[in-house]
């Protein structure tokens, strides 16, 4: 079968590195992407000077038809997906009381209802076939509560909860379920922290000492999509920052 990968919330940051690593390794990968299409249409020209087969697609995971028209739009250029990674999320920091309705919403419609939408949306060819994989990536603060971080900790609670509820009621058809559970890594969305906190937190809380790579995340869902005998696992990339 076609190896074809969707990874949500790929023009940027850790879903970008992984499209590229699945690229680079044999995938054909559709970049999906809601507001930077600029990114998105640069990372693709780049992996086709490479000889990469890939696509964009501008789709809001958080909306059920827009993501049932965009896998359509991949079976019909790329063939059904046997690959999804459910990147695509959002984060805002901010004292529990302050959280309005509307944002606590939006934070969950992107963060776990955009992998419900997703991983419906790409299920029923995996189920015809026997075969297939999702890739969920959740965070450090998905087993550990953040402080003043709660609709983003409860969210990625949530994800984890789904890998490990999905992977035992698939894993008798044959399709894995996983989890990657990044510490903090060197992208724009930790940048919010300020770079006072995050040379504090490489040096006093991260026993490796700095902050992680985008590319290392996407090592560790390449090695979840090879392993043909792992499911229901949260893989934890985070230098040590849990022990």
């Amino acid at each position: 079968m076609k190896k074809v990968a969707l990874v949500t919330g790929s023009s940027r940051g850790i879903g970008a590195a992984t499209a590229e690593v699945l690229a680079e390794n044999g995938w054909s990968v559709c970049i999906n992407y809601i507001e930077r299409a600029d990114k998105a249409e640069a990372l693709a020209a780049e992996l086709r000077g490479k000889g990469c087969e890939v696509m964009t697609c501008r789709c809001d995971v958080a909306e059920a038809d827009s993501v049932k028209k965009m896998t359509a739009e991949i079976e019909k250029t790329l063939g059904p997906v046997t690959l999804l990674v459910n990147n695509a999320g959002i984060a805002k920091q901010q004292q529990f009381q302050d959280i309005t309705p509307g944002t606590w919403k939006r934070i969950f419609d992107v963060n776990v209802n955009g992998c419900f939408n997703c991983t419906q949306a790409v299920l029923g060819n995996m189920l015809h076939e026997h075969d297939g994989c999702i890739v969920n990536i959740s965070s450090i603060w998905g087993s550990h509560g953040a402080s003043c971080e709660a609709a983003y900790s409860a969210t990625k609670h949530a994800i984890i909860g789904l890998t490990r509820s999905l992977a035992a009621e698939l894993a008798p058809t044959g399709i894995r379920v996983n989890c990657v559970a990044p510490g903090v890594i060197d992208t724009d969305m930790v940048k919010v922290l300020g770079q006072e906190t995050l040379d504090m937190l490489a040096k006093e809380v991260i026993p490796l000492g700095r902050l992680g790579k985008p590319e290392e995340i996407a090592e560790a869902v390449l090695f979840l999509a090879n392993s043909r005998y792992t499911t229901g696992h949260v893989l934890g990339v985070d230098g040590g920052f849990i022990i």
